[in-house]
Parts: structure tokens; sequence; C-alpha cells
């Protein structure tokens, strides 16, 4: 009898259908009886894994609950588990939308849980588990890191000595890998019926690859020169198309998947198809697009890929390649009262590192010649100096749309490791950051953040800003609430556009800060 691996995750939802999807341990028919109503799909096989997503359309009412069965036999719901059900968003758009982002897959016993701190999103499922639907959201958006394949947890890197002796001897190597880490990533039971039962949209970061993936064209540069790399790159982008993109596409954006028709229609393993589709969105970014968009009632979210799709010409660095921009322009000019903008890196950050990034940016392209051009490569990739910041000209042009549209923006963000909220000081646009999940930083590089990003260090950023010449940005911003550093999950809630984080006690989720918006 085939058995699920992975799953059921809630994945695309809107007012009226949804999306679950699964992986299972053979290939099977997979059916998910909602509604009164059976909805079937064949699974698909790349690396010897079969998968399936199932589309559920013309639902009649929200809070469905719904079943999994498998070539005929019911593998879901779990006894002892409340019944997942479909969460429809309303059509006025979602009250609730959680996020956040940089989450690690260490156990949940007591000695990980000193270093690693409680997992939130295992909190978060515990909470919704006991009945308590007051916090329970329409949408999660996972905004980068969903899984650390530069960092396996002590599991995975008894997984990886298992099968191999080689390089990298301590990092993902391929597909197969790849499979487990997202196994292990999503199968705790409190995670698992979370995410069962509530909406997922994702993008990823650079540990979903490698830290610092794409940083600059020195950085491909010197990862090409590696025995491994190529094949990483392969694996990690194939297995993010499978484990995260096509969850992220509405039913007709996916019919539309050649890759996805000819994997259902094919027969055998796709594997070779799915490895040349990855190689070439590594190699071309004009040949896929990561990034998506969705009507939510009165907003629209707009999730931007801002790693793969840079364009890293040293002199003209974007944060998004020409095709991506156009792209961008397009989403944000259409109607809407309110854009949530989804960009796993920081748009604003504390303006003392800002100045320090587009320092740096002008140093690695040459202001002060060729001797500070190197050392400058090596400050970026060991602090990571990397966000928009470090995109000095995608930073000024996005700032002037954006602060033109005359509507408020909310930008959602991760990576930093702790949490806060900018505004600017001329328009309703907002920089809300909620990191990590499960991750956080030392505390001394909690005080290294503090001295280093906030009070004197933004009158320091700005001064070097200035001895390379920069221009000042389009505009002013500060921070208004934060810096939190512990594990969290961010709640928004509407209307009246509310910011709240909550980390975890162990046994429950409790309030940490609060933000009005707009």
């Amino acid at each position: 009898m085939p058995a699920l691996v992975i799953g059921p995750m809630l994945r695309y939802v809107d007012s009226a259908s949804a999306s679950i999807f699964v992986e299972t341990e053979e290939p099977c028919e997979v059916t998910v009886e909602a509604d009164g109503r059976p909805y079937k799909s064949p699974t698909f096989t790349v690396h010897g894994h079969h998968y399936a997503i199932v589309d559920i359309t013309d639902l009649s009412q929200d809070a469905t609950p719904y079943a999994v069965r498998l070539d005929g036999e019911e593998v879901w719901p779990l006894e002892g588990r409340p019944p997942s059900r479909i969460r429809l968003v309303p059509p006025e758009g979602p009250g609730r939308i959680a996020f956040g982002s940089c989450r690690t897959s260490a156990p949940h016993d007591t000695p990980h849980e000193i270093i690693h701190g409680y997992d939130m999103l295992r909190s978060l499922g515990c909470h919704l588990s006991q009945g308590d639907d007051e916090l329970g959201p329409d949408l999660l958006l996972l905004l980068g890191d969903q899984v650390y394949a530069d960092n396996p947890s002590p599991e995975m890197l008894k997984f990886i000595h298992a099968r191999r002796d080689s390089e990298p001897k301590n990092e993902i190597a391929d597909f197969e890998e790849y499979a487990e880490l997202y196994r292990q990533a999503w199968t705790d039971p409190d995670i698992r019926w979370l995410l069962s039962t509530v909406p997922t949209a994702m993008i990823f970061d650079d540990h979903d690859l490698r830290d610092d993936w794409n940083t600059s064209m020195t950085w491909r540069e010197q990862m090409a020169e590696t025995s491994w790399w190529q094949r990483r790159v392969v694996a990690g982008l194939g297995a993010y198309w499978i484990y995260q993109h096509l969850g992220n596409l509405s039913p007709a954006e996916r019919a539309e998947e050649p890759l996805l028709r000819a994997l259902l229609d094919g027969g055998g393993d796709g594997a070779d198809a799915l490895d040349a589709f990855a190689a070439r969105a590594d190699a071309d970014t004009s040949s896929n697009r990561w990034s998506y968009s969705r009507d939510l009632g009165h907003s629209r979210l707009i999730m931007i890929d801002t790693r793969c799709a840079r364009q890293l010409t040293p002199g003209d660095r974007r944060m998004l390649d020409p095709l991506e921009w156009a792209w961008l322009e397009a989403e944000v000019a259409k109607p809407a009262d309110r854009l949530i903008i989804g960009s796993s890196i920081p748009f604003l950050l504390p303006e003392g590192v800002h100045g320090v990034q587009n320092w740096n940016e002008a140093l690695c392209d040459g202001a002060w010649g060729r001797p500070v051009a190197r050392l400058s490569e090596k400050l970026r990739q060991a602090v990571d100096l990397e966000h928009w910041a470090a995109f000095r000209r995608s930073f000024e042009e996005l700032s002037r749309m954006l602060i033109g549209l005359g509507k408020p923006v909310l930008i959602l963000s991760g990576d930093v490791h702790y949490s806060y909220v900018s505004k600017a000081r001329t328009g309703p646009v907002y920089q809300i950051v909620c990191s990590p999940i499960r991750n956080p930083l030392s505390r001394t590089l909690r005080w290294a953040n503090v001295l280093t990003q906030f009070g004197v260090a933004t009158l320091i950023g700005g001064l070097l800003a200035r001895s390379a010449k920069l221009p000042k940005p389009p505009f002013r911003w500060r921070v208004i609430k934060g810096p939190w550093f512990q594990n969290a999950v961010a709640m928004l809630t509407f209307p009246g556009a509310e910011a709240t984080w909550y980390d975890s006690t162990g046994d429950d989720i409790r309030e940490v800060g609060s933000v009005k918006l707009e």
C-alpha cells in the first residue's frame, strides 16, 4: 500500500479553489476528498521520488475538511489530530497573514532547543491544534531559508555520511539529499498538521542553495571552480521547483508549465528533464521566472525572486535583470488598494548599514582602485553585504516607483536574524522583517548587530557613502519598532493593517511586540 512521505501540504488557495501537494513512497493515484467530491491526480517521478499536486475547484464553503487517499486507501487525516481544512481566502482578502524566514531543522529535544530555541512553526501548529483559531492565519508566507543546504542538522549529516565521503562533505550534494532535507524539515507531526491546514506561499533565499548565493560575479566564478557546485545548484533548483515553486502557482499557471506537462505525460523517471531545466534556470535567468503574484481581495501580493534573477555585471549590478524588472513594473501598476511585497532580503535596512553596503559596492566596482576592490569583495562575502542597498541602482529605482504610487506598501522580509519595522519618512512604505523562525543569533552577535546597525552606525554609514561620492537615497526612513532577536513568527491583521510578533514559551506562543501600520 502506498504511503505519504511528505504532506498533504495546502499550497495555493483563492476564494474558491485550492491545491494540495504530496510526496508518496510509490507511484499511485492521489485522491483528495473535499466538499463531498473526489479530486484526483496521478503522481509523477523524478530521481526515484514520486509527487502529485491535486487541484480542488469550485468549493462551496470555507474551512472544508478533507481526506487523502492513495490508490483508494485513506492515509489522511491522522488519528489523534484535528481534521485538516481548506481555508479559502475571503473575497475581500485575508484577515491574517503570518510570515517569517530562516528555519533550521534541528531536533526538538532540550539540548537542541538550548542552542536553536523553540521552532515557531511547531509552536504555532501546537497552538492552533488546541482549537483556538483566533490566531489562525488565512495565509502563511515563508520568505526564504526554508531549508539549510549548507548547514544540515545532525540527522541530515548522518544521512549524508552514510551515503558518501566526497565533497562537499558536510553539505547537500545532490537531489537525493535535498529530498531527505525537505522530508526532515516538514514531517514533524505538529508542523505537518500546520502545513496541511494553513495555505503557504514560499520564495527562496541563499541557504536554500548556499550562503551568499549570487552575491557577486566573483562569487559565481569562485563556485564554478569547485568540483561539486554545478551538481549542487542543479539539484537545489530542481528540488525547489518541486517542493516549493509548484505550489506557489495557481492551477491555471501550473497548467501552462511545460516541464510539469512533460513529467505527467512522459511516464518513467523525469530526472533528465528536471536537471536540464534547473541548469538552464541557473545559467540563463530569462529561461524561467521564480517570482509570482496573487490578487488578495483589496491587496496584491508580489513575491520577488531576489537571488536567481540578479544581474551581476560589475559596474551595472541589478537586483533584478531587465526582464524581471519589467515584470515587476507591470505587477506594481495593476489595480490594488495596497501592495504586499515579499522580498527575502530587506529593502529598507537600518540607514547605517545601508550606507555601508552602498560604499562597499562602489569600492568593489573600483572607486578606490583595484587593490581596494579585491579587499572589498572579501569584505562583501565575509559579512553578507548583499541586500538591496548593495545593488544601489535597483534600490533607487524601486524607491522612486513605490513612493510614487501614493498607496500603502508593506514589504515583508527576513534573512537578517532579527525583527524590526522601518517606515519611509515621505510616504506609506513600510519594511516589516521577521527573522528567524528558528535560527537565533548568539548574544555576542546580537550586540554586534545593535552596535553596527543602529545608533552611531547611521552617521558612519552616511560618511562612508559620501566618501565614495555616492548620491543620497531618494528618501529617508527610520526604524520605528525593534529590533527583536528571538525566534518569532509575525502576523499581519486586516483591515487596519497591524503587525504583531510572537515567540514561544515552549508550551504556547505569546506576543512580544506590535505596531499599527498605514
